[in-house]
């Protein structure tokens, strides 16, 4: 069975950081592209961050730049999302997800596997 289970999530306060992690099982993690997503009331589904198979190629989405961080941990199976200054639009439910295949994955539909999500909230 895949599981994608995230954990990290919580109330922040504005400029505060938190690390989200995800640990996955049920696959062959070292065979998968990595990203998180996130969703806020309202607004469809957008790609925060992705990484390749090997840990060596990420991206970000130009509104996180220089404030979150990607990362993967091959014997935990576990990828990280590291969110440095918080902002109140940050607020959203973020959904570890997995993609088949090795490069980097930006589309909502180049991941086969998505977990429950994980609520942050920013206040301001």
């Amino acid at each position: 069975q895949v599981l994608l289970v995230e954990s990290g999530g919580g109330l922040v306060t504005t400029g505060g950081s938190l690390r989200l992690s995800c640990a996955a099982s049920g696959f062959s993690f070292g065979y998968f592209a990595m990203g998180w997503f996130r969703q806020a009331p309202g607004k469809e589904r957008e790609l925060v961050a992705a990484i390749d198979w090997s840990g060596g190629n990420e991206y970000v989405v130009e509104s996180v730049k220089g404030r979150f961080t990607i990362s993967r941990d091959h014997p935990k199976n576990t990828v990280y999302l590291q969110m440095n200054t918080l902002k109140p639009e940050g607020r959203a439910v973020y959904y570890c997800t997995a993609a088949e295949g090795t490069g980097l994955r930006l589309r909502p539909r180049d991941y086969t596997f998505w977990g429950q999500g994980t609520q942050v909230t920013v206040s301001s």
